[in-house]
């Protein structure tokens, strides 16, 4: 049986620590943990502890941290903006699987074209940490508050690319050569306006494509970090 894996933010250097309220309750509500018990922590940002219970609470479990290794970002820094969806479960979804793909930054988007929906950082963070350590990662994406685009565009850095379905010629992602930080622009239903690509393409944006199908916005979002963490 593989040792349980949770989410501690701010791991210091402490050989003791108290969990925090969720992940005590989780421990020893849901798992049935008892002292002596080891189990594994991530901050996040890289580190990942083992440690064992000394004192098992449903409100405050304490654990002595036996070891702690800090592993590297896996893949390129990919960042991926990406227009909020009309359907927030597909939205959801998206960053699901891009968290268990390993992308490092999801900034979300208010297009032209964006059903704006209310944005819950809290929820969707959430969603973030469930997918971090279902998949063993010991990095989380970070989540941004959502920002139009125009000002992200003007902001960007980075080696810069657009997804779109405008008919203009573009190379696959795949041939193009990757360096270690890259970022990808992915519209909303309805695509990006002429505009928002014309003001991309000022910025060095490079139009790409993701396949010879025409995708859904969230499946382009997960075909590109696919693409961005691995070629």
């Amino acid at each position: 049986m593989s040792i349980p894996y949770f989410y501690e933010p701010a791991l210091d250097a402490s050989p003791v620590r108290t969990l925090g309220e969720e992940t005590s309750k989780h421990c020893v509500k849901v798992l049935r943990m008892k002292d002596g018990e080891q189990l594994r922590l991530t901050d996040g940002l890289g580190t990942i502890a083992t440690a064992t219970i000394l004192s098992a609470d449903k409100r405050s479990t304490e654990v002595r941290i036996e070891s702690r290794e800090l592993l590297p970002v896996r893949g390129r820094n990919a960042h991926i903006g990406i227009s909020l969806l009309k359907n927030n479960n597909r939205f959801e979804w998206f960053l699901e699987k891009s968290a268990e793909i390993g992308v490092r930054a999801i900034t979300p988007l208010l297009c032209h074209r964006t059903e704006r929906q209310h944005f819950r950082h809290d929820r969707m963070n959430n969603i973030l940490v469930a997918a971090m350590l279902q998949s063993q990662q010991a990095w989380l994406p970070e989540l941004h508050e959502p920002v139009d685009i125009a000002e992200f565009i003007r902001g960007a850095g980075t080696q810069r690319f657009i997804a779109h379905c405008d008919a203009q010629e573009k190379k696959a992602l795949k041939q193009h050569t990757l360096s270690g930080d890259v970022l990808m622009l992915v519209g909303p239903e309805g695509d990006f306006t002429t505009e928002e690509i014309s003001q991309a393409l000022a910025h060095e944006f490079q139009p790409v494509s993701l396949g010879e199908t025409r995708l859904r916005a969230e499946t382009a979002g997960v075909v590109a970090a696919t693409l961005l963490v691995n070629l």
